[in-house]
């Protein structure tokens, strides 16, 4: 009610609590930045944040050339994947992913994270397909973010997907620390990349801290561009 106003939680206080005496507003401001920082750090550990980015052969004028399309999720502590999609990824493509491929990355995630998670992903054509916002509607109910769901996500915000600006940086610096010669070198590349993220120590709690100070910035600008204020 008061909405992060520490005068006029005081005020409010003062109003339905007559008999005692108010506490001093900078015990309301402590209060709310407390309730902030755990709802932040609970929204960073509960959503599962997912995405899809093309990986081809490095930078070079080469005969042959060869691409694949990656998959991966981060939720907490948790690096999930990485998968290899068909480069051209359509519904039924990615419903058959949601339903037969995902719960088995899932699997050495806690039970209760799974349980209470929240799965997002953006509005990408195949993301938006009915068969896959079906699936998501029964197997996650009200616990999915993207267009079409109980959730939007807002179109082109990669500022606030740690896959975006995060993930994908880092692991295309270490698949292309060195040349490329095929495609399942690549593939190689890439899920021994992913490994060493995913046991490199405090790497997505720092991932979390970004995202609690992105969705700090989102929020002051209304919504509007934040770079600026990172």
């Amino acid at each position: 009610m008061a909405n992060g106003n520490s005068a006029e939680a005081r005020r409010l206080y003062q109003e339905r609590h007559r008999d005692r005496q108010v506490p001093h507003h900078n015990l309301f401001q402590l209060i709310h930045q407390r309730l902030w920082e755990n709802v932040m750090s609970q929204f960073g550990a509960e959503v599962m944040f997912t995405d899809e980015a093309s990986f081809s052969r490095d930078e070079g004028n080469h005969q042959q050339q060869f691409s694949v399309n990656v998959w991966a999720g981060i939720v907490g502590d948790h690096l999930i994947g990485p998968h290899f999609l068909p480069n051209r990824l359509n519904g039924a493509d990615y419903r058959q992913f949601l339903e037969e491929v995902l719960p088995e990355l899932l699997e050495d995630v806690p039970l209760q994270v799974r349980e209470n998670m929240y799965f997002m992903h953006d509005g990408a054509p195949a993301h938006f397909s009915l068969v896959a916002r079906q699936y998501l509607d029964d197997e996650y109910q009200d616990r999915w973010i993207g267009r079409g769901g109980p959730h939007p996500w807002p179109p082109r915000s990669p500022e606030l997907n740690c896959l975006d600006f995060f993930f994908w940086g880092h692991l295309k610096t270490l698949v292309y620390a060195t040349p490329v010669e095929n495609v399942d070198q690549l593939r190689e590349r890439i899920v021994a990349s992913c490994d060493i993220i995913r046991n490199t120590p405090e790497i997505f709690l720092r991932v979390r801290q970004s995202m609690r100070r992105r969705i700090a910035a989102c929020i002051e600008a209304n919504g509007g561009h934040f770079q600026h204020l990172i």
